[in-house]
């Protein structure tokens, strides 16, 4: 199966939106993906591409023009957007994707190319790292052994998820209660999401 762009002038046609809103490198991002989300499954690397529901996470992705003026961003079509930088900004920017969180958060993450060797030594030593389930890691430096707890994050929020969904669950759908509430079950799911880093 091959997605096109050829279809995008068509479609910029019937939908003037397309023209009006959306940057143009970024629609012809959207079949180059779509394309290689077809080609990853047919190849058995990937599962079936699934649809992109409005409720979920949301994600752009810009190929070029976005610079980094001070501490924002510069993104076309949308212009200045203020942003906190976890990270010093140093390379040629490539690609920049915006994604936004059930819970309307908004992060980008940018794709930097930078010059010099990319080659570390990370010594000599050997260091084995046993997962499960009982035990979170189990970490092994060949003198000493150390084991790590399982934290077992979402048992400690699983009352409260459940107590949420209920409610989540009772709410009539379209409606702002129902879009309130999910965006409460969402925030569990990321606390929880965010507990685990």
């Amino acid at each position: 199966m091959s997605v096109d762009k050829v279809y995008l002038p068509q479609l910029k046609v019937e939908h003037p939106w397309l023209k009006e809103d959306c940057y143009s490198a970024v629609l012809q991002c959207v079949p180059i993906n779509l394309n290689k989300a077809y080609t990853n499954f047919f190849e058995g690397r990937a599962k079936f591409p699934r649809f992109k529901s409005k409720h979920h996470k949301q994600s752009i992705q810009y190929p070029q023009n976005v610079k980094v003026v001070g501490d924002c961003l510069e993104v076309p079509k949308i212009g200045v957007i203020k942003a906190v930088f976890h990270r010093p900004i140093e390379g040629k920017l490539k690609t920049v994707t915006i994604s936004k969180t059930p819970t309307d958060k908004y992060f980008a993450s940018i794709l930097l190319e930078v010059e010099g060797d990319a080659s570390q030594s990370l010594g000599d030593k050997i260091l084995g790292i046993d997962l499960g389930l009982k035990d979170f890691a189990i970490v092994d430096n060949g003198s000493e052994i150390h084991k790590h707890s399982n934290p077992k994050h979402l048992k400690r929020h699983e009352k409260n998820l459940a107590r949420k969904q209920k409610k989540f669950a009772r709410k009539i759908k379209g409606s702002n209660s129902r879009n309130k509430y999910r965006k409460l079950v969402a925030k569990v799911h990321e606390r929880v999401s965010n507990s685990r880093y």
